[in-house]
């Protein structure tokens, strides 16, 4: 069941993400792979600055700043080269 749960967090990070990057999602499985690799980097950027998000809508949060975080830097070296 956690799983699911982390799916479906993931997907709605992901989703946020692209339309606060983009303008739109990237589709459900890619909503995911963003929201659930942008939920890991959230989580690590959020214990670098000392701050902690708890129950679903902090999950939710710190995923999507993770997910931002992530677009914004793939982006950057996408326009580099």
């Amino acid at each position: 069941m956690d799983i699911l749960i982390f799916l479906a967090i993931g997907g709605i990070a992901g989703w946020l993400a692209g339309t606060l990057m983009k303008g739109n999602g990237f589709g459900l499985l890619g909503n995911i792979v963003v929201g659930v690799i942008g939920a890991v980097f959230g989580g690590f950027v959020f214990g670098l600055l000392g701050l902690s998000a708890g129950g679903l809508i902090g999950s939710i949060i710190t995923a999507t700043v993770g997910a931002v975080l992530l677009l914004f830097i793939v982006g950057s070296i996408k326009k580099r080269a």
